[in-house]
């Protein structure tokens, strides 16, 4: 393969909706990256744990 098909430059972003930094398409997420929402697994679980606690504080 003489030349690469996207640069960095070129590639989808995001924003991340836990910490709201831009993250770029990787291509594990080529498949699904429509359903991509956060930028990490860490970010990933933090969203869950907020998400829940609003639930809680919502049913109290």
């Amino acid at each position: 393969m003489t030349g690469k098909r996207f640069t960095k430059s070129t590639l989808p972003q995001k924003t991340c909706a836990a910490c709201g930094r831009p993250f770029a398409w990787r291509r594990k997420w080529a498949h699904d990256w429509d359903a991509v929402k956060t930028c990490s697994e860490r970010c990933k679980g933090d969203l869950r744990h907020r998400n829940a606690a609003a639930r809680t504080d919502a049913d109290a």
